[in-house]
């Protein structure tokens, strides 16, 4: 009797220990966190194997020296912070969409790279309001500078956020950018930084390459972030995007609205 009882409760206590762990692997797989880590490393294992970027990375036809290991590592680490896993947003694809077809146009009229259209991408692309210096629209004009190139600003008016207005403004700024530094690199990181102080760390480092430069956060990341704006737009599939945008799908109506 004793031994039957024992092995009863023993297969009693066995049936107990199944059913827990079974349980508790389905609260497991039910975890979002679970499959969003999943995910991460489905995503990134085949991208940024040893953390190292390789193939071909340009802005404006001029060459990324991704064979240096500090740039390639800063590279990198701004694509995985650009892709879907981070952003989680298709809004990019959906503005460049909007944005590119008014854009190219008028890049292409004032022989400014066509690059440059990923640049209202990174300045406003996922926010749109005025930044805490006064910066606005969708090249981030300070008034002052946006009066200079020809936008009107004040009273009402605010033609920072027209899209062919502002990209024709920008594309003057540009211009003279690269007609002081000759490089479109160090035009695009003027842009953000100023040409005063460009010129400025040029002069005290004796140096005019802009990844070797060494400039504050901000500017310091500005082109990579735009190279990465690049990547992501022409290859999403690569960083978790779903879509490629595509210009035939929008309507004339949301061109009209924009420009």
């Amino acid at each position: 009797m004793i031994g039957k009882e024992m092995m009863k409760k023993h297969l009693i206590m066995c049936s107990v220990t199944c059913v827990l762990v079974f349980i508790s692997g389905l609260v497991v797989s039910a975890d979002p966190r679970v499959k969003k880590t999943s995910k991460r490393h489905a995503e990134y294992k085949f991208i940024y194997a040893k953390n190292d970027i390789s193939g071909d990375f340009s802005f404006a036809e001029e060459a990324i020296p991704v064979n240096d290991r500090r740039i390639n590592r800063k590279l990198g680490t701004i694509l995985r912070h650009t892709s879907y896993n981070h952003i989680q947003s298709n809004i990019l694809q959906d503005e460049a969409a909007k944005l590119f077809p008014i854009i190219e146009p008028i890049l292409k009229a004032y022989g400014i790279p066509d690059d440059f259209k990923y640049i209202p991408l990174v300045e406003a692309g996922l926010k749109m309001d005025v930044s805490k210096r006064g910066a606005a629209g969708w090249w981030q004009f300070m008034p002052g500078t946006a009066r200079t190139y020809g936008l009107k600003v004040g009273n009402g008016r605010d033609e920072r956020y027209h899209v062919r207005k502002s990209t024709i403004a920008a594309c003057k700024y540009f211009k003279e950018l690269y007609a002081e530094f000759n490089s479109w690199t160090l035009a695009a990181a003027a842009y953000n930084h100023g040409e005063v102080q460009m010129a400025r760390a040029i002069r005290n480092q004796s140096e005019d390459n802009y990844f070797r430069l060494h400039l504050n956060a901000e500017t310091g990341s500005y082109v990579y972030r735009v190279i990465a704006m690049k990547q992501v737009i022409e290859h999403p599939e690569l960083y978790g995007y779903q879509k490629r945008y595509n210009f035939a799908s929008i309507e004339p109506s949301d061109l009209m609205a924009l420009n």
